[in-house]
């Protein structure tokens, strides 16, 4: 990791919020493209999404997600479980954002899109008693089709319409269908 991305990522763990804001937008900017450096941080971003701040949880989980493609050793299909953990978080925006980046996880390789895939859909059907239910379904179709348009894999939209098909309220079967409307 060269100088200047390693202070970006020194100021993920800053009290500052504004300094760790900033330093999360450059880095997952980063991220959006291999690194090579991705095993400096591996490690320390897997302890971190058990971390006493919801802050560093988030950004860990987030951090990791975006790192996945560039996991050549595929440590992820075993760290995975790890990650999913969080999208249970006390804190539901720590929660929020974790289940926001799954679906990157997914990109990065069809053995982990199946793994994905798997937590995803029993994550959907496991929500229906939380507070949050259709929020957390919300995000778990959207970050189907945000894969669906990445991968262009007809398994992940049939995924997507038969957990769509499970919601009892027509209400929000619609607002997730809506998703998916123009494919």
């Amino acid at each position: 990791m060269d100088t200047s991305t390693r202070t970006i990522y020194d100021n993920l763990s800053s009290e500052d919020g504004t300094t760790r804001s900033e330093a999360l937008s450059r880095i997952l900017e980063v991220t959006e493209k291999r690194v090579d450096w991705a095993y400096e941080v591996w490690d320390e971003l897997l302890a971190r999404l058990r971390d006493r701040s919801n802050h560093r949880r988030a950004i860990a989980a987030q951090l990791l997600c975006n790192l996945a493609k560039s996991d050549s050793k595929n440590r992820m299909v075993e760290d995975f479980d790890a990650v999913m953990a969080v999208t249970r978080d006390e804190k539901f925006v720590t929660a929020r954002h974790c289940l926001q980046s799954t679906w990157k996880v997914a990109a990065a390789g069809k053995k982990l899109q199946g793994i994905v895939l798997d937590r995803l859909a029993d994550r959907f059907r496991d929500s229906s008693a939380e507070k949050n239910c259709t929020l957390i379904r919300f995000d778990i179709i959207q970050g189907l089709r945000r894969l669906y348009d990445v991968a262009d894999d007809q398994t992940v939209k049939a995924l997507a319409m038969k957990l769509i098909e499970t919601e009892d309220d027509v209400k929000y079967r619609k607002k997730y269908a809506g998703l998916w409307k123009d494919t």
